[in-house]
């Protein structure tokens, strides 16, 4: 029963439906093909021709006419040799071949490669060695993979390596995607010093903010950084200097309850609205998240390093895919390999390493850690669990959601 006075926390899918109603449109840019990994598509692409763009050749051999061959001729005259990026050299009379390498566009009087390891090559004249062959084998036929105009990569497509291939193939030197936000990742807390620097006893270097940068660059995003001080004049000037330059503001740190936590004010006194502040999860309960009058978006993380590091894989992410344009994936879901026990009434996002059974199906064995300051648990595992808060055992051999993060 609801106490009178006290608002019932957000649960993660609530909080999930409140971030994904503040998606926002950037607009799309052009930019150079060979700098668009990890950007958007923001338009088809299609083939400029045929791909491949000529009959190809697949093995380094000798072309013949097949007919010769089924007509029982099984020494050929060589009457060239043709490398790739060559013109096609044609033969004339029965009997002949032409010596040809991979990559090669086929001449037109020839049909059917052989292997150089199914040849005996003896000066001017090739003699196979094979009894069977296929007329038309080892080619790659002219518009085999796409035709002129096919759509090579839809609207909504990420940029990956494999694809650029692609793009270099039709000759496209730039790409519409669309337009990724102006990101800050804010620091904040007197306990913090650079990384390059030697902490006090009572102090610990700065890393949260590169986790955050790292997690951004995975999806080709390049965010500025900036620390405040816990002082709370400070802390609105410089929170408000970042409303005015940039769509995205990332907190790391001061949004819970402390006597030094001056964000939650800073940002009410910048007109910032509070959409969410505290979430029915663990690692991450305090978390905050708002938007300013001018749509300026702000996801402050709690500082502990696996709550920022769950919140911007489970809330960040997602909203920023969604974004850019991004096609949706479709959910990852393991199955936990032993029993695991988690009693408050809290969604937990319980840290796995990830493996395979011999039928193929994905497991998650739990890997609880120390708590949610416990950073170096991290590079053991592979994903985040999401353990609905509805109960408090779960066995082995349960199926439930994984959010990856290698």
């Amino acid at each position: 029963m609801e106490r009178a006075g006290v608002r019932p926390m957000t649960t993660v899918q609530q909080a999930d439906e409140l971030i994904q109603a503040q998606v926002r449109n950037y607009g799309t840019e052009r930019v150079p093909f060979e700098l668009a990994v990890g950007r958007v598509l923001a338009e088809d692409l299609t083939a400029d021709r045929d791909m491949p763009a000529f009959n190809r050749v697949t093995m380094d051999g000798i072309a013949i006419s097949y007919n010769d061959f089924k007509n029982g001729a099984r020494e050929f005259h060589i009457a060239g040799t043709q490398a790739a990026g060559e013109p096609p050299i044609d033969i004339d009379a029965n009997g002949q071949c032409v010596e040809i390498m991979t990559g090669a566009v086929m001449p037109q009087s020839v049909d059917t490669v052989i292997r150089y390891e199914d040849v005996e090559m003896n000066g001017s004249t090739a003699l196979i060695l094979v009894d069977q062959i296929e007329q038309g084998q080892n080619l790659h036929l002219r518009g085999r993979d796409r035709k002129q105009g096919d759509v090579v990569a839809t609207k909504g497509t990420l940029i990956t390596p494999a694809l650029i291939n692609t793009i270099a193939s039709v000759g496209k030197t730039e790409v519409l995607v669309n337009k990724q936000p102006r990101v800050v990742i804010i620091s904040s807390g007197d306990e913090l010093v650079e990384v390059n620097e030697t902490p006090s006893p009572w102090q610990i270097r700065r890393s949260n903010s590169y986790t955050l940068k790292a997690v951004l660059q995975q999806y080709g995003l390049t965010a500025d950084m900036r620390h405040i001080p816990d002082e709370p004049q400070q802390t609105r000037e410089s929170i408000g200097h970042c409303l005015e330059n940039y769509d995205v503001i990332l907190l790391s740190g001061g949004v819970s309850m402390g006597k030094f936590d001056y964000i939650p004010r800073a940002l009410e006194e910048l007109s910032v609205a509070k959409i969410i502040h505290k979430v029915q999860q663990r690692p991450g309960k305090p978390f905050w998240f708002g938007a300013s009058a001018d749509g300026v978006l702000v996801f402050a993380f709690p500082g502990n390093p696996v709550a920022t590091f769950m919140g911007a894989y489970r809330y960040f992410i997602p909203w920023l895919q969604a974004s850019v344009g991004m096609q949706t994936k479709q959910p990852v879901y393991a199955v936990l390999s032993e029993d695991f026990t988690f009693k408050p009434e809290l969604q937990y996002f319980l840290q796995v390493q990830l493996g395979y059974t011999t039928e193929g199906k994905l497991t998650a064995k739990p890997i609880a850690g120390n708590g949610s300051g416990d950073f170096a648990n991290l590079a053991d595992t592979d994903a985040f669990m999401e353990l609905p808060l509805e109960k408090t055992t779960f066995k082995a051999g349960e199926v439930y959601r994984v959010w990856l993060f290698k």
